[in-house]
């Protein structure tokens, strides 16, 4: 039976650790089975990429697998055929579709349509390869105590921060989300994260004060405050930049907090250079993890039976 990765909902709590597990097997170099030897997976991308194209890429090859990257503007999409039919084309000539584009609508149709595992490499909506990898990140950090980790999530309240909402649920994490108001993240993934943190003894916290967001925290975690294909408001800009990460707000946190960024990073807009810079370190690290990560990720989904 197919697995398609649209949300993190798409996995149940017991089997996003048994994936948390298996990233850190593959980055010890404990595991290196060839889980997609002789598959053809497909990138669909309409939107520019660095580490999300690259670090599936390299997840496939070294899994023994072939990654065919397809840019729209490339494909009969562009030209008016429908998502549905290109979708069932695709089945028939490979065995996975890695989807990156701006509308979640079109990821979902994509879904529906096809006969092969579909995986959300980033919508306007969601961004749950991300996630997964920066949960792995913190799993490989702390370990057992993870669940015990206070984590702020301070920015815009955009697919990232919606994802983070439904991977502290999964996960049964702690987390705290400051965003301006008018800003906040999506009620939909609010309450699927709730939903989730009710079977998983996770907390989600949503507050407009950054500073209350961030007291004793553990993790500091931003974002870019416009994303791609959003225009840069000056009203937004203005109503973020209490909220920017700068050494006079992670002063309320604990001394040894980590800061996490999913990069790209606009330095002295949503974080201070020099913040950026003392945390580099871990910083990209989490960017290493989404190879790791992703690698889990696909022979969870093609070893299914």
């Amino acid at each position: 039976m197919k697995r398609n990765f649209v949300d993190l909902w798409d996995i149940s709590p017991e089997e996003g650790w048994l994936i948390l597990q298996d990233a850190l097997n593959i980055k010890r170099g404990l595991e290196g089975e060839k889980y997609l030897e002789g598959k053809n997976i497909a990138l669909y991308f309409t939107k520019p990429s660095t580490r999300t194209r690259v670090s599936f890429e390299v997840a496939i090859a070294q899994l023994g697998g072939r990654a065919i990257f397809l840019q729209e503007s490339n494909l009969q999409l562009s030209r008016g055929e429908d998502i549905k039919d290109t979708a069932r084309t695709l089945s028939r000539y490979i065995q996975g579709l890695i989807i990156r584009t701006d509308a979640h609508k079109k990821l979902e149709e994509f879904a529906l349509y096809s006969d092969i595992p579909v995986i959300n490499a980033l919508t306007d909506t969601a961004h749950p390869c991300q996630i997964l990898s920066d949960i792995f990140t913190l799993y490989e950090t702390f370990g057992e105590d993870l669940q015990r980790v206070k984590i702020a999530y301070v920015g815009d309240g955009n697919n990232v921060c919606n994802t983070w909402l439904v991977g502290a649920g999964l996960f049964g994490l702690k987390l705290f989300v400051a965003t301006p108001k008018g800003y906040e993240p999506s009620s939909f993934y609010y309450q699927a994260g709730e939903d989730l943190c009710k079977v998983t003894g996770g907390s989600l916290y949503l507050t407009t004060n950054p500073v209350e967001a961030v007291k004793e925290a553990h993790v500091v975690y931003t974002d870019v405050w416009v994303s791609m294909n959003q225009d840069r408001k000056e009203e937004k800009l203005e109503a973020l930049k209490p909220y920017q990460l700068r050494a006079e707000l992670l002063i309320h946190a604990r001394p040894d907090v980590k800061v996490m960024h999913c990069l790209p990073a606009r330095k002295g807009e949503e974080i201070e250079e020099e913040v950026f810079e003392a945390h580099a370190d871990f910083i990209f690290t989490q960017a290493e993890n989404r190879l790791h990560a992703q690698k889990a990720l696909l022979k969870f989904l093609f070893t299914q039976r």
